[in-house]
């Protein structure tokens, strides 16, 4: 083997040390950090009020709770391994998995669980992306101080070239090949993952907007059907002063519960829509640059136009940083997105009545909540006794014509009453036999309708006249429709809407999202790796590829083509 073969494949080896170096800086970045681990597991701890109250024995206040939960995280953590006892002031959300460093707190260990609203909850949850912002930062130096050392090696030392080793530019061209493919794949990857997430990211937000502007337009409908009541009046009787006086006071309450919640999902979706479509645009530009740089890049060392390959590192030096630095903010987001499917979790399994959870769907107002399930009890109550009265005392008497204007010539069957669905306490009533409930009675009623002359006085037979009937069909449409939404506001009441609406995001959309968030960042670890093992081998292999050109043109020729060439 010639000196100059062993020197050609010195050269190839001394440029690819650079490249294992940063590697091997790499990987103890992340290493260092294990306490931060890429793919955190999911731990459930029980963390109720019954639980603490059955083991422990103490009662907390739900005021208490909260203050506890969410003031935590400034308190100082232990420094060991070890996670933090569950005691009885302790109301956190996804505790374990968030029981990560915080920097802000001297690397001590964060114990404030999921709050999203809690500065040491999000660098604790960042300091988890920390080896991929320091990759970033050793890739950005090493490479910026490679290119200037270079760019003063061609400057001021540069020499003709000399020959080149074929195994060399051979491993040089497999490798070029290699990364370009890997960086394609990449790419795709990226492209796929970024257009999965973000639909499976805004499919979960429009559900929990549904599941808000549900609640909201619910709240608004009762609030209509109370408006209503007020001015339900059969034969000239209304509902009670004070009955009236207090729905007044609770569409107040209701109003104000409605446009709380309302503002709370609109500001919240708004915000998150904007994040979404930021990151999904800058995604879509980041993949579609690296895989024209990385096209471009391949089809220019392979012509061996080394003046835009020159171009290109240093656009890719700049991209390859970037991409970094989204790979820790993708971890960051998928490590978020985690966490808040476990805290979802854990508060649907012991629901509390105030949580950092409220920031994403807040329960209504358990006291508005209440009042108001009471107050519709009472109206459609007394909406009953009304029309009751009108039935007892009008239209199932024979009055004689001098009693104007209760006689309207009634006649015929009697009228049954309406069954009142609750008791005086407001409890649950069964119906008795005779009574007709709110969902029949209007047809019932109907058959008992008599036709009128000019005067209002019926000429058939019947229990009401049209007019009558329609007072009373409208009194009744308002207290089925209370009675209708009485299952709901129970559900107001103890929250079980936002469970619900937990639980299905937590079945139905979290792995989807945190499935979907691990492609986005794989693709771009996969582009960013590929891409800067890509831009090293185009000055590789455009350097091999220069030398083999130079080498073939200044070889001397064999003998036999110089006497070929001699004159005959």
């Amino acid at each position: 083997m010639s000196c100059l073969s062993i020197s050609r494949r010195g050269s190839l080896l001394s440029s690819l040390v650079p490249v294992f170096l940063f590697l091997s800086s790499a990987s103890v970045s992340f290493s260092s950090g294990e306490d931060a681990p890429l793919f955190p597991t999911s731990h459930r701890i029980p963390t109720s009020g019954a639980f603490l109250e059955r083991n422990y024995g103490v009662v907390v206040s739900w005021r208490a709770k909260r203050f506890l939960a969410e003031n935590s995280s400034t308190t100082t953590g232990s420094s060991g391994d070890e996670e933090p006892p569950l005691n009885s002031s302790s109301l956190v959300l996804a505790a374990k998995r968030t029981y990560r460093k915080d920097p802000l707190d001297d690397f001590n260990k964060y114990s404030g669980g999921w709050n999203i609203r809690n500065k040491h909850y999000w660098a604790s949850v960042a300091y988890t992306a920390v080896p991929f912002f320091v990759v970033a930062g050793i890739w950005f130096l090493v490479f910026g101080l490679s290119l200037f050392l270079m760019c003063l090696y061609f400057c001021c030392c540069r020499r003709a070239p000399y020959g080149y080793s074929r195994a060399a530019y051979a491993l040089s061209l497999i490798l070029l090949i290699l990364f370009t493919v890997v960086a394609i794949v990449g790419c795709i990857v990226l492209y796929v993952g970024q257009g999965k997430f973000h639909s499976s990211t805004s499919n979960t937000l429009q559900y929990v907007v549904n599941q808000a502007d549900m609640t909201v337009g619910n709240l608004r409908n009762v609030s209509g059907y109370l408006s209503a009541a007020k001015q339900v009046q059969v034969a000239q009787v209304f509902l009670p002063g004070n009955v009236q006086t207090d729905i007044d006071q609770i569409l107040t309450k209701i109003d104000s519960s409605a446009n709380t919640l309302s503002e709370r999902a609109d500001k919240n979706s708004k915000d998150i829509r904007d994040a979404i479509a930021a990151a999904r645009l800058a995604l879509i530009i980041l993949s579609a640059v690296m895989l024209l740089m990385t096209f471009l890049g391949f089809v220019f060392s392979i012509f061996g136009l080394q003046f835009l390959v020159y171009i290109l590192v240093i656009t890719g030096w700049i991209m390859v940083t970037g991409t970094f630095i989204l790979c820790g903010i993708f971890l960051l987001l998928h490590n978020v997105t985690a966490d808040t499917c476990v805290a979802m979790n854990q508060w649907v399994q012991n629901p509390t009545a105030h949580t950092s959870l409220d920031d994403i769907l807040p329960c209504v107002d358990n006291a508005t909540a209440q009042e108001t399930l009471s107050k519709s009890k009472e109206v459609t109550s007394q909406l009953v006794d009304v029309l009751n009265q009108v039935i007892t005392n009008v239209s199932n008497i024979n009055f004689s014509p001098n009693f104007a204007p209760m006689y309207y010539n009634q006649s015929g069957p009697l009228l049954p009453l309406l069954c009142n669905p609750f008791n005086p306490d407001l409890s649950n009533r069964t119906c008795t036999a005779g009574e007709v409930d709110l969902d029949n009675a209007t047809q019932v009623w109907g058959t008992h309708v008599c036709q009128v002359s000019p005067n209002g006085v019926c000429v058939t037979t019947g229990r009401l006249t049209p007019s009558l009937y329609g007072q009373m069909a409208a009194g009744i449409n308002v207290s089925f429709g209370l009675y209708h939404y009485g299952p709901y506001l129970v559900s107001l009441q103890d929250c079980s809407f936002v469970r619900q609406t937990f639980s299905d995001v937590y079945t139905t959309y979290c792995p989807g999202l945190q499935r979907y968030s691990k492609w986005v960042y794989i693709g771009l670890v996969m582009v960013a790796v590929a891409v800067l093992l890509s831009l090293l081998f185009w000055v590789i292999y455009g350097r091999e590829r220069r030398h083999r050109v130079y080498t073939k043109e200044h070889m001397p020729k064999p003998i036999e083509d110089y006497d070929r060439d001699k004159p005959t």
